[in-house]
């Protein structure tokens, strides 16, 4: 299953990949078993790491995407001096999913890669929705897996098919600018460094790669059935969607891809702005309050820019247009009318409330 991240989730790190798509006539560049095209794009992201990160961990389904991550990082860290490392996460959520491991542990073998699997605790009475839910639940398992393993940086193998879909899905759920900029290269989570280094690259690349290996070693990816379930977000938007763009506008993935980076420039130079704003609103040394006072002061354009970005330091869920309008509102009446004391807002894993004129946000049942 491949979610989508809040308030769209992403696909999630390495999930098997969906139906195969038919097999393309192999280019003269990057074609076959290793690709050099996969390769090239994969040692840029890898080789800063050399001598800094002995450790280096890939999440691995069993999908075609993220086993071709495992094999083309195998030579690479050997090469290197990295210590590799396959980390899979059992979801339970499918009834092959014991065969999966299995199956994860075989190529684990072939690329003589030592493989570490948790089950990841998915709950369904989150109210994140299903996608969402297991999504968060396979990052904690791999944060986990990390910990145990001492590993500080894991690859993941969304490509850029994965990030065309995610740019799509933010513009339909009328993202700002930040979701627009769809996935990071690089991303920061639970105290690790998450890496995609293939989200410029085609999945025809991934595809032909993982033909050549199944003819070189006999083995095959699985298949995920909820990736071409049209009962799932991303799987609509893949099964349903992406052919007619695929017809009408050839290309569109790529010009996608490139419009997350364009959004990804603007967004940094928005955080820029909020961080210097942010600075100014007298904040706690942890960045987990911020006076109100000075914070009134700004545009309302910049108000609601550096409540973003303060929630996005402190992990918090970004708040729907509806949530966000609702919080600027209270914040705003709560400070001219007096009543900060009697100010708690629930969003989703964390509070936010206003207590002597500072704004403060801690983890739900941290009272």
């Amino acid at each position: 299953m491949k979610p989508a991240e809040p308030p769209l989730p992403e696909p999630a790190p390495g999930t098997a990949s969906g139906s195969a798509a038919p097999a393309a006539t192999p280019s003269a560049a990057g074609a076959g078993f290793p690709s050099s095209v996969l390769a090239a794009a994969l040692a840029s992201a890898v080789q800063p790491l050399a001598g800094a990160a002995p450790r280096l961990a890939v999440a691995v389904s069993g999908g075609a995407d993220s086993a071709m991550l495992a094999a083309h990082a195998a030579p690479l860290a050997r090469r290197l001096g990295i210590d590799l490392l396959i980390f899979h996460v059992h979801h339970g959520l499918q009834a092959a999913a014991d065969d999966w491991a299995a199956h994860v542990q075989a190529l684990g073998r072939i690329l003589q890669v030592s493989v570490h699997t948790s089950r990841a605790q998915v709950r369904a009475d989150s109210g994140l929705g299903i996608e969402a839910a297991a999504r968060d639940a396979r990052y904690a398992a791999l944060a986990d897996l990390a910990r145990q393993h001492e590993a500080g940086h894991i690859l993941l193998a969304h490509h850029q098919g994965d990030q065309a879909e995610t740019v799509l899905l933010r513009l339909l759920r009328g993202a700002g600018v930040q979701g627009m900029a769809a996935m990071a290269p690089s991303m920061p989570r639970d105290g690790l460094l998450y890496l995609r280094p293939w989200l410029n690259q085609g999945r025809a690349d991934i595809l032909r790669a993982a033909q050549a290996f199944a003819a070189q070693h006999g083995w095959q990816p699985v298949q995920d059935p909820t990736n071409a379930d049209p009962r799932y977000t991303r799987a609509a938007v893949r099964e349903l969607l992406t052919p007619v763009l695929d017809a009408r506008w050839p290309g569109w993935q790529a010009r996608l891809a490139d419009h997350a980076r364009h959004m990804a420039d603007a967004a940094g130079i928005l955080a820029e702005v909020a961080r210097a704003d942010l600075a100014a609103l007298q904040p706690s040394a942890d960045l987990a309050s911020f006076a109100l006072a000075p914070w009134r002061e700004l545009s309302a354009a910049r108000q609601a820019q550096v409540l973003r970005y303060w929630l996005h330091l402190h992990g918090a869920r970004m708040p729907t247009e509806a949530r966000l309008a609702d919080l600027l509102r209270q914040l705003r009446q709560l400070h001219s009318l007096g009543h900060d004391r009697q100010m708690r807002v629930t969003h989703a894993r964390h509070v936010i409330r206003c207590h002597r004129g500072r704004v403060w946000i801690e983890p739900r049942g941290q009272d």
